[in-house]
């Protein structure tokens, strides 16, 4: 296994940590990509992609795992 495919299981598994908490409301994320600069780039779907809390979903929830489980990740943009 190389240092893409192992970033790219951690990433996963931190959004597995966060799709718990969004299946509640009916929503899901999935991985879009992780840019050479290291920023993941998510799509927030179902109840989450028009959900007006979907910025503070972003910002305290999403980026906050990910840069937590996954480090030398700098940011985290949905599309």
């Amino acid at each position: 296994m190389n240092n893409n495919d192992n970033l790219h299981q951690r990433v996963c598994a931190a959004l597995d940590i966060i799709r718990a908490y969004l299946n509640t409301d009916g929503g899901d994320i999935e991985l879009v990509e992780i840019t050479d600069d290291m920023c993941v780039v998510v799509r927030l779907t179902g109840a989450c992609s028009d959900c007006p809390n979907r910025y503070q979903t972003m910002k305290g929830g999403v980026e906050s795992i990910i840069t937590r489980e996954v480090p030398e990740i700098r940011s985290v943009k949905a599309i």
